[in-house]
């Protein structure tokens, strides 16, 4: 209702009268039933300012561990008519403001209208720019990102926040709540692929690629059961080129994989020595995205490093979601609504996403890369010298004019050349 709820209940509530007045008490009867559906909804609605205020989003953010949670409050003609929260992956290493900031623009790109007012907790880097591109959404209605410093206005910020954290908290209880359910899908995965011991930690690999092009493999790990994202790692294929070869590719994440694993044994003892968690401990069960093709040189690189008989390993086939083994010609099917089946195919989905999203980075990186050297006046060395320098093509996207120019060789044009074309 947008917040404008007063005419449409008169609105009806005339309905109703006419109904009743020519004696159709059935419909008058179901706009009655109407009207107190609407005032239900509006007693819901805080008044929070003035009727002529602003139609405004109120958003803050909780933290806890490596989750984080975002809450919005709308408010239309001074009523808060709803709210919402979202859950954030991704954001461990982020600073608040990044996160905001990254909301804003994924959030606004699909919603289905924007407010006159953006309320935040903290000031974010690219507000004037976020500004101008709401604006340009809205039609070029006037959009204000500001941060309350006093008031309703930061009350209302403070009551987001809070929102935010028993949001949080509230879900962390209930995940909680469901790790009987991890431990009864692990158990039963246990005795369909007839393993010794529950599969406490359980890794996943994928390949993604386009035609060959910009090759990535994702290894994502599940520790009892559910994902622990600091342990996911993506390899950039090196030894396949031209035609694509999901086989070979799958073969040089693992042999990469397991080489680490070989080193950290090697490095166990030494003073001062690293523990690299992603590499240093051996899983339980590995899971390839495939079939047998996939299967049987996951196979061979466990038996390269003697570790056949220490780690299982099957494929997955992406059609039927047939499991299958070293060694057997007919794969396994579980049942159909088993929490064995549900924990595989998230495992199996997670690392596909996960896969995904490196592939389109890395081709990201390489099409920033080569437009680079489309630059009039940057060649091989200028790009390695500006690479050199600031690290990676995102950072000298983000440089000033002032911060390029100072590198030894970058004039002026060439600086603005380098923004224009970036």
């Amino acid at each position: 209702l947008n917040g404008h709820s007063e005419p449409i209940v008169s609105r009806v509530q005339q309905e109703m009268e006419q109904a009743a007045n020519e004696l159709n008490y059935e419909r008058a009867a179901a706009l009655r039933d109407k009207i107190r559906a609407l005032q239900a909804i509006v007693e819901r609605q805080k008044v929070v300012f003035a009727s002529d205020y602003k139609d405004s989003d109120v958003i803050a953010m909780a933290r806890a561990d490596n989750e984080a949670c975002v809450q919005i409050f709308f408010i239309r003609a001074g009523k808060m008519i709803g709210r919402e929260y979202f859950v954030l992956e991704g954001t461990e290493d982020a600073p608040d403001a990044e996160v905001i900031e990254q909301f804003l623009q994924q959030f606004y790109s699909e919603a289905a209208s924007l407010p006159e007012q953006v309320m935040l907790p903290e000031e974010v880097e690219e507000a004037r720019i976020i500004q101008e591109w709401m604006r340009s959404r809205r039609g070029g209605g006037k959009v204000e990102i500001m941060v309350p410093r006093e008031g309703q206005p930061q009350e209302l910020v403070q009551m987001a926040a809070e929102n935010a954290a028993e949001t949080l908290q509230s879900l962390r209880a209930q995940w909680q709540a469901d790790t009987h359910r991890q431990e009864a899908a692990l158990a039963e995965l246990q005795q369909a692929l007839g393993l010794q011991e529950p599969p406490n930690r359980m890794e996943c690999y994928d390949i993604s690629h386009t035609q060959g092009v910009a090759t990535v493999g994702s290894m994502v790990v599940f520790t009892q059961g559910v994902p622990d994202k600091k342990l996911y790692r993506r390899f950039n294929i090196e030894s396949v080129s031209g035609a694509p070869d999901d086989f070979a590719s799958m073969e040089e994440v693992l042999t990469r994989r397991f080489r680490r694993w070989q080193a950290a044994q090697e490095k166990t003892g030494e003073p001062g020595a690293k523990v690299d968690e992603s590499f240093s401990f051996l899983p339980d069960l590995v899971i390839v995205d495939g079939g047998k093709g996939q299967l049987s040189r996951a196979v061979r690189v466990l038996e390269q490093y003697h570790l056949a008989d220490r780690v299982a390993v099957v494929g997955l086939a992406k059609q039927e979601e047939e499991i299958f083994f070293p060694g057997r010609s007919r794969p396994l099917s579980l049942p159909r609504h088993s929490q064995a089946l549900y924990l595989v195919q998230r495992l199996r989905d997670e690392a596909h996403r996960f896969a995904i999203t490196s592939h389109r980075n890395l081709r990201t990186k390489q099409g920033l890369a080569s437009r680079l050297e489309t630059i009039p006046g940057i060649g091989p060395a200028r790009r390695k010298q500006l690479l050199s320098h600031f690290g990676s093509i995102e950072d000298i996207q983000d440089a000033s004019i002032e911060e390029l120019i100072a590198i030894p060789g970058i004039t002026p044009k060439l600086a603005e050349g380098i923004k224009a074309n970036l």
